[in-house]
């Protein structure tokens, strides 16, 4: 798997499509977990694909909310994304906005923290730290059955995606929560630096 597209240009990408902070936020989040999962499991050679590919996942939501994962292959098309990519990108909306299966790990991967990322995302806006450094799976646990707290993060589709790959939630829940912590402050620098 390569990336015809470089970094800087998924980036410049993303915020052509997305001028809230908070989606640009969430997409250097899901970049920076990508790339922890791709060394955490044995992908290391693959790691910018797949941070490229989580950086750009939601390329199309905030223009096209209704057409999520239908839009995108429009506009990576436009900017010179290959159909590998393309297809990474839109299998993590399988089963809620296009018919797109995740196949590969790296999809299923995807698929499975995008949800949770942003469970996470709201979980440590909810602590006097404001950070995940300091959270522990338990405070996710207990977050994720109260289905009032970020109500539109699907509990559905992030059972889906432990299932899909194997792990049991918990496992999901520690190694998401692990690659948040590592890439917390780079992302607070990137955000502040470039305006995200």
């Amino acid at each position: 798997m390569e990336s015809q597209i470089t970094r800087e240009t998924a980036l410049e990408l993303l915020k052509k499509y997305n001028k809230e902070p908070f989606h640009v936020r969430h997409g250097l989040t899901v970049e920076k977990v990508m790339r922890w999962f791709a060394g955490e499991l044995g992908y290391g050679e693959e790691a910018e694909y797949w941070a490229i590919t989580g950086l750009l996942h939601d390329v199309d939501f905030e223009l096209y909310p209704e057409e999520h994962c239908v839009k995108a292959p429009d506009l990576l098309r436009e900017a010179g994304v290959g159909e590998d990519m393309i297809h990474s990108v839109c299998s993590h909306g399988y089963g809620l906005c296009c018919d797109v299966k995740p196949e590969h790990e790296m999809e299923k991967v995807l698929f499975a923290v995008d949800e949770l990322t942003g469970l996470i995302g709201a979980a440590a806006l909810m602590r006097p730290s404001k950070s995940v450094m300091d959270m522990e799976v338990s405070s996710i646990k207990k977050k994720f059955k109260d289905k009032r707290f970020a109500a539109g993060c699907s509990r559905d589709t992030i059972r889906t995606g432990a299932e899909n790959l194997g792990w049991e939630l918990s496992e999901l829940f520690d190694r998401t929560l692990r690659a948040m912590q590592s890439c917390e402050e780079e992302i607070r620098t990137e955000t502040e630096t470039t305006g995200a």
